[in-house]
């Protein structure tokens, strides 16, 4: 923000008028011994307006470190911990109080002017972010599971949801944005839900995290019961929008792991059709045993849809298959009906009762 001389032809008024103008800004990066990879953004004009950046999952592998709990981490997501409850209990202790001193101290070496000027800071949220990682074991058990809830969700959540994952209502008169967005990437796709300057993400991370994310930009969206404080003096204890100072971080980071926990809850609903696929694919795939090709079975074919009709059948529950009750219902010889057995033991659809002709 600055100013620029204006004079108005009406009223024949010259004067100073607010005005958005460029500014050089640097910026510094830097590894630190416990906040880990860093930036201090560092205007050139007063009110010299300091931006600092940190990343949490950088605080916590130092943290992992100085417990000697090992781990594995890529960029900024943790693909294994040896102790992942230690972990969460970590990451819950971090003080905000240490985080004011390092900021100062940040600010007097990146910005040492302030110090001419006699300036002190008063630190606040600009962005917030809190993520969930689901960590799998392997990238086939989240693949499939992750096309189908981040498809099922574009169409499943709707604006009143959206609300009820932020702890919010749907008011009629709301006039703010709100809806989703679906986006395929390099990285992969990511589905996001946004209501105002707040927003949830999921995404998956290198395949194997299932990373949900809520984010906002203005705090104040969020309600929490503390004390406020009056005109007049006086302070009661209610349910007031959040401070943005950075006290405010302990009670917000509970706030959006609450948002993404309902929003966990909302997608563990969807149906899973996982096992069924990883069936319908092993069913379907020609498979080599003994040096023999077994044809897998297709179920647009009429041949392979008949015998898989007659195997659905209620009473072979109880006398079990035989070559004969197949060519009971279906025009094949022996040879052939022994054949199609053999394809569907090595399928792994029947098996055989020991010391009998049954299956």
């Amino acid at each position: 923000m600055s100013y620029k001389p204006w004079h108005d032809k009406k009223t024949g008024n010259t004067f100073l008028k607010y005005d958005n103008s460029k500014c050089l800004h640097y910026y510094f990066y830097f590894i630190d011994k416990e906040f880990g990879l860093c930036y201090m953004r560092v205007p050139t004009w007063c009110p010299f307006r300091l931006q600092f950046y940190f990343n949490g999952h950088n605080w916590l592998s130092n943290k992992l470190k100085s417990n000697d709990i090992p781990y594995v981490m890529r960029e900024n997501a943790f693909l294994q911990i040896n102790d992942f409850e230690t972990a969460q209990e970590l990451s819950h202790k971090i003080r905000i109080e240490d985080l004011h001193k390092v900021l100062d101290i940040f600010a007097k070496r990146y910005c040492p002017v302030i110090e001419k000027y006699d300036l002190s800071y008063r630190w606040s949220i600009m962005q917030a972010e809190y993520a969930t990682d689901i960590v799998f074991r392997k990238q086939a058990d989240l693949k499939p599971l992750y096309d189908n809830l981040v498809r099922t969700a574009i169409h499943s959540v709707k604006p009143e949801n959206i609300a009820t994952f932020l702890g919010k209502k749907l008011h009629p008169n709301y006039q703010g944005e709100m809806g989703n967005n679906f986006n395929t990437r390099i990285q992969g796709t990511r589905i996001k839900h946004q209501m105002g300057a707040t927003s949830i993400k999921m995404y998956d991370k290198f395949g194997i995290i299932l990373r949900i994310e809520t984010s906002t930009n203005n705090v104040s969206e969020f309600q929490h019961f503390r004390e406020v404080q009056h005109r007049n003096g006086d302070t009661t204890k209610k349910v007031a929008p959040m401070k943005k100072n950075i006290y405010s971080l302990f009670p917000l980071a509970g706030l959006l792991k609450a948002a993404n926990r309902r929003y966990l809850e909302f997608i563990s609903s969807f149906d899973d059709p996982t096992n069924g696929i990883k069936n319908l694919n092993k069913v379907t795939q020609d498979i080599e045993k003994a040096n023999r090709n077994y044809k897998g079975f297709n179920f647009f074919s009429n041949e392979d849809l008949n015998l898989l009709f007659v195997l659905t059948k209620g009473e072979l529950n109880i006398n079990g298959i035989r070559n004969q009750y197949i060519r009971q219902h279906l025009p094949w010889n022996s040879g052939k009906v022994s054949r199609m057995l053999k394809r569907l033991r090595v399928h792994g659809l029947i098996k055989k009762v020991g010391g009998t002709y049954k299956y």
